[in-house]
């Protein structure tokens, strides 16, 4: 299926059972209810997806069941994140064999690459497929920084189609632009900047909190795009409480938790990561309650 660049795409968490393992069938049930929320698209195996905490056989089997049960309703992308560049490349092309449209990249984990290292890592995974890539920089949680001038560098390799700017510092957006124009589809990688970006320049949104909210994610993308200020600012200083739980290091605990709270699945996730306990899971659930009974009403 070819992968439309542009719209909401969920980071999308994986499902499991009390016992922390995978539980395929809550993650389609999930995958279906923000299907019907209106999402463009889907990211598996993304930060929120849990994808260092999964064995290399378990990543195939979230894809396998992902992409058999979408049926390219959507387009299907997978996080590619390995420590190491010969893994990542491995896992890229073992994903396109499963039928994945499109790889979201991440530079390799728990080394910190100098720029040098980095392009070179991303260049390897991108010659490894015939995929589609989306460069993902997020220099806040992985310490490894692609700047836009290392964008310029890396336009000439035809498969790196969008990027998935996460880096906190909406200004990127304006740089990018005025280095790369239009060559690249920019998405907002940071819930909490997502109206500050797409008034830059972004066209795409690779949120979290759409994993408890896809309705009202859709809603405030779509007033966004159709220039509806001030009603776009209007969802998005509901939202906005909601959506800094995505900038926390601890997002896949108080997104999971979000989405058991809106009845979408379980807050189980895998070790080392524990369920919320004690005062911080009542601050959260303080701030996500009160988010779901004022949320605006849609249609």
């Amino acid at each position: 299926m070819r992968c439309t660049w542009h719209g909401v795409f969920p980071a999308a968490v994986t499902h499991f059972h009390d016992d922390q393992s995978l539980d395929l069938p809550a993650t389609m049930r999930h995958i279906d209810a923000m299907i019907a929320g209106g999402i463009h698209g889907l990211i598996m195996l993304g930060t929120v997806g849990e994808n260092s905490s999964l064995e290399y056989a378990e990543k195939l089997d979230v894809l396998r069941a992902t992409v058999a049960h979408v049926a390219k309703r959507i387009p299907v992308l997978t996080g590619v994140a390995e420590a190491s560049t010969r893994l990542a490349c491995r896992f890229a092309a073992d994903a396109q064999k499963v039928g994945c449209d499109g790889l979201m990249v991440l530079p390799a984990m728990v080394y910190k690459s100098d720029p040098r290292e980095t392009v070179a890592h991303f260049r390897s995974v991108a010659a490894a497929v015939d995929l589609p890539v989306m460069i993902y920089n997020n220099p806040v949680s992985y310490g490894v920084d692609i700047t836009p001038q290392m964008f310029v560098d890396l336009g000439d390799e035809p498969r790196f189609v969008a990027i998935k700017e996460s880096s906190e510092n909406v200004r990127r957006i304006t740089d990018i632009k005025i280095l790369c124009h239009d060559r690249f589809a920019l998405f907002c990688g940071v819930d909490d900047l997502v109206l500050e970006a797409q008034l830059l320049g972004a066209i795409g949104w690779v949120s979290g909190l759409v994993n408890a909210f896809p309705a009202e994610n859709r809603h405030l993308w779509d007033l966004a795009i159709a220039g509806k200020r001030e009603e776009a600012l209007e969802v998005y200083r509901w939202y906005t409480p909601l959506l800094h739980l995505d900038t926390h290091v601890k997002l896949v605990q108080y997104i999971k938790l979000a989405v058991h709270e809106c009845g979408y699945g379980s807050e189980m996730v895998r070790a080392p990561r524990l369920p919320l306990a004690g005062r911080e899971r009542e601050s959260v659930l303080g701030i996500i309650r009160k988010g779901i009974a004022s949320r605006p009403k849609l249609g």
